[in-house]
């Protein structure tokens, strides 16, 4: 009978930080499927060549409709979360060290990690707009949904607003996944929860862990420390 490896039960607890718990997993992954679905469905509704491979319209009418209406439920259980809570003050404050991240990034076109806490500048402003798009979907969607209860004008102005959305939406999900793709790191952290203490000290040299995320200072935002190798 073969024995599990040691060394990785030593990784997580000897050099591992916790990023994310359990339930700030759950809400990502369950968020992450419902998004997913309507996006595949939305594809589904208006790509022509997709739609004929699918079919079956009404129900992918159906499928979009409703996956739409519970992406907020994944968000709302995750507020029982103490962990989720902080999280979310975290992304939803910004520092005068979150300007100059922006201003490096569009600028040098790359990320400065001297200037991040457990969140850069660029994942707080996606996860607020990412927030606000899907309570504006929801939203123009009901108002398509149910097109008796309003007036013409706005089934117009909602099918708009809906639509180029979308794509907007669709064209930061796609940067989204970009950025997670090139950082293994940091899908690892979404998959355990834990990632290494060099990724912590080379990515993200503001996080304290532990503690609230303060505004840089000198003494904070000292050059980062030179990765160290994993253990083997």
């Amino acid at each position: 009978m073969t024995t599990p490896r040691p060394e990785r039960r030593w990784r997580r607890d000897e050099t591992g930080v916790r990023r994310f718990t359990r339930a700030e997993k759950w809400v990502h992954r369950s968020f992450t499927v419902l998004m997913g679905v309507c996006v595949f469905t939305a594809a589904c509704l208006y790509l022509p060549e997709l739609a004929e491979i699918v079919g079956r319209r009404r129900l992918i009418v159906t499928v979009h409709e409703w996956s739409g209406i519970l992406l907020p439920v994944p968000v709302v259980l995750g507020l029982l979360s103490r962990a989720y809570r902080a999280d979310l003050r975290r992304l939803g404050r910004y520092f005068p060290h979150d300007g100059k991240w922006l201003g490096t990034a569009l600028r040098l076109r790359r990320r400065e990690p001297t200037l991040a806490g457990k969140f850069n500048a660029g994942q707080k402003l996606n996860a607020n707009f990412v927030a606000g798009a899907v309570l504006v979907m929801i939203g123009t969607g009901l108002i398509m949904w149910f097109p008796r209860l309003t007036p013409l004008v706005w089934r117009t102005g909602a099918t708009f607003v809906h639509d180029w959305l979308a794509l907007l939406l669709a064209a930061v999900i796609t940067g989204h996944v970009y950025f997670a793709a090139s950082d293994p790191e940091a899908r690892r952290g979404l998959r355990t929860g834990y990632v290494p203490r060099w990724w912590v000290r080379s990515q993200h040299v503001l996080w304290r862990t532990g503690e609230p995320e303060q505004p840089a200072t000198e003494h904070s935002a000292r050059e980062p420390e030179r990765p160290a190798p994993e253990p083997e």
